[in-house]
């Protein structure tokens, strides 16, 4: 069975509903905790078919703040050399960024909270990944911390109207800004007045993800279903 190592990069930043779609799509896990349980040597990949990195309040290179965040540079650095399939979601997209040569800046461009309408580039449509999401759909976001430079050679897969860089590909490496594992339930746990201190009503954004919920679900759905067929295709390779 193929088995992916997921790296939680922050206790508040879960995996979601990563962990019943990977079980559904017949993939195993290995999920480390930053700061909680050891990060493997990069040589530990040969026993691995996919890497995984979540979100958190970090940037990729804040090694002082999490000291973790080392050895996850040099997971990233060893999986792209191996080109191995990586998915990163918000800080792990970023890490994808910045290993692979791109520009990541703190508390950068208009604060993202909740529900926020995301556009794919045509690239997407072609795209092994993202091709089975609409061209315009949600997502949750919850960061000021982005991308701002990709690396050489990625691909941009999608935008939104304040974050250019949403979504790209570089080799079979694929960063998320957006939180395609999160949901309404996520934003019930966020704190209502350190969202108003943004700009935002914490009732509103939860009313809104009640809304499109049933819409929106599949385009996540379809982005993780779509990772992991690429996992299992390099584990059919690899078989023959």
């Amino acid at each position: 069975m193929p088995r992916v190592l997921m790296l939680v990069n922050d206790i508040d930043s879960k995996p979601g509903t990563l962990v019943p779609w990977l079980l559904e799509n017949h993939v195993e896990f290995d999920l480390r905790i930053g700061g909680v349980s050891d990060f493997p040597e990069p040589a530990a990949l040969a026993d691995y078919d996919g890497l995984v990195l979540l979100g958190g309040g970090y940037m990729p290179d804040e090694v002082d703040r999490a000291p973790w965040l080392a050895p996850e540079q040099a997971l990233v650095a060893e999986a792209f050399r191996l080109d191995l399939p990586q998915l990163g979601i918000c800080l792990g997209g970023q890490m994808l960024a910045y290993v692979g040569g791109g520009e990541v800046k703190a508390k950068t461009g208009a604060v993202e909270k909740g529900y926020t309408p995301i556009t794919l580039t045509p690239a997407a449509g072609e795209d092994p990944v993202f091709s089975g999401v609409r061209p315009a759909t949600e997502f949750v976001e919850s960061h000021q911390d982005r991308i701002t430079a990709l690396p050489q050679d990625a691909v941009l897969l999608a935008s939104s109207e304040t974050c250019e860089i949403q979504a790209f590909r570089l080799g079979r490496a694929w960063g998320t800004q957006f939180h395609p594992e999160a949901g309404v339930d996520n934003l019930r746990r966020w704190n209502a007045e350190r969202l108003a201190a943004s700009g935002f009503d914490k009732e509103e954004l939860i009313a809104h993800g009640e809304a499109i919920t049933a819409e929106v679900v599949p385009d996540a759905r379809a982005i993780v279903d779509a990772f992991c067929t690429v996992v299992k295709d390099v584990v059919v390779k690899e078989s023959v």
